[in-house]
């Protein structure tokens, strides 16, 4: 039983014009439409539906089919229309055709009325008599007149078709005729005619992927919901939309049992099935190119859904014009299409049809034809660029070489990832290794793991790259197992799992005598006996000390890496890594070097920001250099968090964030994006947004210890700069159960603990909290407050002097300090070295609204007492500012610091909100602010009391105040600007 929707999907625009176009027909205003397309696109079905339809509103519906099958028959659609009416229980009174009726006898006989050796009517005769025939059957309820396949009717039917077209405007007739879309005299009557403006011509499109969704459930007869999209996805991409194939394929998965349905829905277990129909339709058109057409198909096929027609000439070995009549024949037969996207070029017009051509080759016949095909490209491409060394791996792998499939795979894959198309590189990495596995050639074998694990670590797929690890002793090779071992543990590094990486790094020490150099501090003299203990052991493995340098190098770069991430270890990673650049730059090793200086780039942030942007710029320049796209995306990272420290941009993570997800490299995107959320989003007070990105990447990197490490210490911070104790220790208790000590815990310490101390207005705890971040070594943690919050409130309480260390100077830190320095000379009456720190506090505040008014309510205080800057706008700004945060301890400090210095202090009651800022400012009360709208009106203060359920007396008393807070001399003036604010 064939599968066939009960139901047109997908063509509601071209229902409604047909439909219109029959309205149009009933009304007098008869027509044409011609429906165009390929094969199976659905040109008959929406026909029948529209005539359907028409027949439901009464009217009379003639159908006829062109025909390629057996010998020519002259008006044979026509006659096949028309036989109806003879046959219908409600015949048609043909009388009043008079004349005209004998000319209808070559359609049909029952009306021939004439001896059957009179000579033939004029086509324009007959032509007319069933333009007159259609009128009669239309009169009543109108008349739908469908014509399929014109592509392959007669010159006949053609003649009169083209003069039905053009004289169908005063009948009650809609004509429909369907034709294919590829060359035709059908076609270009249609084209004609349409130009003219005497019949709509539409192309039918393929369905997309959610119309063929339903066309599924439709054939299925069931709900869209118990289709899974995948595999709705996946018959959309067999069929190309075209709704027959769909029907076909649906027919043949289902009968063979490779669609069936469970509890969850409708499961498809195969995906390379050809449906029979497809099969012999494609194997019908093949045979009309002759055999020689059918051999270069088969060509053609062997390359691909897509090739290049000079390839298929070199395999074929075929001259100029036989190639192009192919072509021609090919694309006439519908088997094939030219590439718009590029000359020369070829594509299966479905993409099973590639696959139908090859199922009737001999596996023989299909391993010499994949053969010569690699032979041409070969010669064709010199170097095989671009895709075509991976189209030749497959090729070879068809042809039965597996040495060479799986050496063109490790080399299209290792292009990929230098390219930075991570998922691609595993993809081609994966088959080179199942290709040679049993290969003599170990340093390839080697090359292709070293790739993969690379690969791998980047799209956060970690756990896979250890699975290689017990593979590496296959390679044998000391070069290629340290470069494995180092490339694991970066893997592991990636991930956050810092005891794996290590335990990479003691394995490949041991293993292969690199000596565990602890590096020491310059000027320091190192132990002779366990290096050149060392260097003897790696001899043995090498061909002499260079390589043993080489090696050692590669192995401190990452060790310097992953001891970064350990609590107290900085200073050794630091050393480890000098070491490392030194040795690396000597012996010409890019990834090493890198390491080394993104670890020297990242501790200098703090000491030194200048030198650490250096470090990274060097980084970058080599990475670029030496085409390593993947190792720039880390340096870029690593430049975009020195710039949102250094001057609180983070324009430069955008785009970080966004390569790394175009190439695939997973932890990377996700490092930017917390980064992003960070500095742009926590710190720039946009607290919704910050935790919206942040459940996001949470989610996508639950995978990802180091991820989630960094989420959980900037959930922390956005809890407490909203003052929110319990989230804020919530986060930090699953930061160390997910790391343990950390160096973000030391961020966490300053930018959440003491910052959120302080806003719940416990200064003495937030101090605490700030010595504490100083007994960690965090490797370089700017925001964690050393250089900032610590220093101003160390200034405050008047125990030191303002910072001077460069790491003051980041934008972050630079807003504390220069606070500090205007508390310090302020306190030594230079009111004007104050005002000027100030404005500098406030420039390095502009990215950070909640910090900038924390660091004023907090050097108010100092400012009334000494004298300097302008305090009381500062506490109101920042009283308001904290009270829409809903943060009420610091929002009360700043009302007592208001009171304290003799101002008014507005009244925080339901309806302030719709106080305007100034009078709010000024410090005016509801009640006081609805007598200002009424004083807009100049009305006196009886009427004022009237309208306020109020006494007059208490009227003169809020005019007063008002005049009083807004610094009005008289209540005319008062009036005047309670007329300007009101508008």
């Amino acid at each position: 039983m064939l599968i066939r929707s009960p139901e047109l999907v997908g063509r509601d625009e071209e229902l409604r014009e047909l439909n219109t176009a029959f309205d149009d027909a009933l009304a007098g205003r008869g027509g044409a439409v011609f429906l165009a397309g390929e094969s199976g696109i659905g040109k008959s079905r929406l026909a029948r539906e529209v005539a359907a339809r028409a027949a439901g509103r009464g009217a009379r519906v003639l159908r006829g089919q062109g025909s390629s099958v057996g010998p020519v028959v002259p008006f044979r659609p026509l006659a096949e229309a028309l036989f109806s009416l003879t046959r219908d229980t409600e015949p048609v009174d043909v009388g009043e055709l008079g004349p005209y009726l004998p000319a209808l006898g070559v359609l049909v006989p029952d009306w021939r009325g004439v001896p059957d050796d009179d000579p033939a009517p004029p086509l324009l005769v007959v032509a007319e008599a069933v333009l007159r025939l259609l009128a009669v059957v239309g009169r009543a309820g109108g008349c739908v007149l469908v014509l399929d396949d014109l592509h392959d009717t007669d010159a006949e039917t053609l003649f009169v078709l083209e003069y039905l077209v053009n004289n169908l405007e005063s009948v009650r007739v809609l004509l429909i005729g369907t034709l294919r879309a590829d060359p035709s005299a059908a076609r270009d009557i249609a084209r004609s005619a349409a130009r003219r403006g005497v019949c709509a011509l539409r192309t039918l499109p393929r369905l997309g992927p959610a119309a063929v969704h339903d066309v599924v459930a439709a054939c299925l007869g069931t709900d869209r919901a118990r289709v899974p999209a995948e595999t709705a996805a996946h018959l959309w991409q067999l069929s190309t939309g075209i709704p027959f194939l769909v029907e076909e394929l649906l027919h043949e998965l289902v009968h063979d049992r490779l669609l069936t349905e469970h509890p969850g829905g409708w499961q498809l277990a195969d995906t390379g099935t050809v449906p029979a129909a497809l099969a012999g339709s494609v194997a019908t058109r093949m045979a009309r190119l002759g055999s020689e057409g059918a051999g270069l198909l088969a060509v053609a096929a062997v390359l691909g859904r897509r090739f290049a027609a000079p390839v298929v000439q070199r395999a074929a070995g075929a001259d100029d014009r036989t190639v192009a009549v192919f072509l021609d024949a090919a694309a006439d037969a519908q088997l094939v299409e030219p590439d718009p996207a590029a000359l020369g070029w070829y594509v299966f017009g479905h993409p099973l049809t590639a696959e139908a051509v090859l199922t009737q080759l001999s596996p023989t016949r299909r391993a010499e034809l994949a053969r010569l095909a690699a032979d041409a490209i070969e010669l064709l491409y010199l170097g095989l660029p671009g895709d075509w060394c991976a189209r030749v791996a497959e090729l070879r792998q068809l042809a039965g070489d597996r040495a060479t499939a799986g050496r063109l795979f490790a080399t299209a894959g290792q292009r990929a990832l230098e390219t930075a198309a991570t998922g691609t590189a595993i993809a081609l990495l994966d088959r080179a290794d199942a290709l040679l596995t049993d290969s003599p050639d170990l340093p390839l074998r080697g090359t292709v793991l070293e790739s993969l694990v690379h690969a791998l670590g980047e799209t956060g797929q970690v756990d896979r790259a250890f699975s290689l690890a017990a593979r590496f002793s296959e390679i044998g090779l000391f070069d290629r197992a340290v470069a494995l071992h180092a490339r694991l543990a970066w893997a592991a590094c990636l991930a956050g799992r810092i005891d794996d990486g290590l335990a990479q790094v003691t394995a490949v020490r041991a293993r292969h005598g690199i000596p565990d150099r602890r590096p020491a501090a310059p000027g320091d003299h190192e132990p002779a006996g366990p290096d050149r203990h060392g260097a003897v052991a790696v001899a043995q493995h090498t061909r002499g000390g260079t390589a043993s340098d080489r090696h050692r190098a590669a192995i401190d770069a990452v060790q310097a890496l992953l001891l970064l991430e350990l609590p107290g270890r900085a200073t050794e990673a630091g050393r480890l890594a000098a070491v490392a650049l030194e040795q690396a730059e000597r012996h010409d090793d890019p990834i090493a070097v890198c390491q080394a200086l993104l670890v020297l780039g990242v501790l200098a942030r703090e000491p030194d920001p200048a030198r650490a942007r250096g470090y990274l710029e060097r980084a970058r320049q080599l990475t670029e250099a030496r085409r390593m796209p993947l190792w720039r995306t880390h340096v870029l990272l690593r430049l975009g968090e020195l710039s949102a420290l250094t001057d609180g941009d983070t324009g430069g993570l955008v785009p970080v964030r966004r390569q790394a997800e175009d190439s695939g490299a997973v932890v990377a995107a996700h490092s930017a994006e917390v980064a992003v959320v960070l500095h742009g989003l926590v710190l720039g007070g946009d607290y919704r947004a910050a935790a919206q990105r942040l459940a996001e990447v949470t989610t996508a990197a639950a995978h990802l210890p180091s991820v989630v490490r960094q989420t959980h210490a900037v959930r922390a911070v956005l809890a407490a700069h909203q003052a929110d104790r319990t989230a804020m220790a919530e986060a930090i208790g699953a930061l160390r159960s997910a790391g343990g000590d950390h160096p973000d815990l030391a961020l966490c310490q300053g930018l959440a603990q003491a910052f959120c101390a302080l806003l719940e207005e416990d200064r003495d705890r937030a101090r605490r909290d700030l010595k504490l971040v100083r007994t960690h070594d965090t490797g370089g943690s700017p925001l964690s407050g050393q250089h900032g919050l610590a220093n101003l409130l160390d200034v405050l309480a008047g125990e030191e002097e303002p910072d001077t260390a460069p790491a003051s100077r980041l934008r972050w830190n630079r807003q504390f300090t220069a606070l500090a320095r205007a508390v310090a000379r302020g306190r030594r009456g230079d009111a004007a070295g104050a005002g000027a720190a100030v404005r500098e506090a406030q420039e390095a505040a502009r990215p950070y609204p909640m910090a900038g008014h924390l660091g004023a309510r907090l050097v108010a205080e100092a400012a009334l007492a000494d004298g300097w800057g302008d305090p009381v706008p500062w506490l109101r700004a920042a009283e308001e500012y904290f009270h829409d945060a809903a943060v009420p301890a610091t929002a009360g400090a700043c009302r007592a610091l208001l009171r304290r210095a003799g101002e008014s202090v507005r009244q925080r009651r339901p309806g302030l909100h719709r106080l305007p800022r100034e009078l709010r400012d000024a410090g005016v009360t509801v009640r006081e602010y609805d007598v200002f709208r009424l004083l807009a009106h100049r009305l006196g203060n009886t009427d004022i009391a009237r309208r306020l359920l109020i006494s007059p007396k208490t009227v003169e008393k809020h005019v007063a105040s008002l005049m009083t807070k807004t610094k009005l001399r008289d209540r005319v003036t008062l009036f005047d600007y309670a007329a300007t604010i009101s508008r």
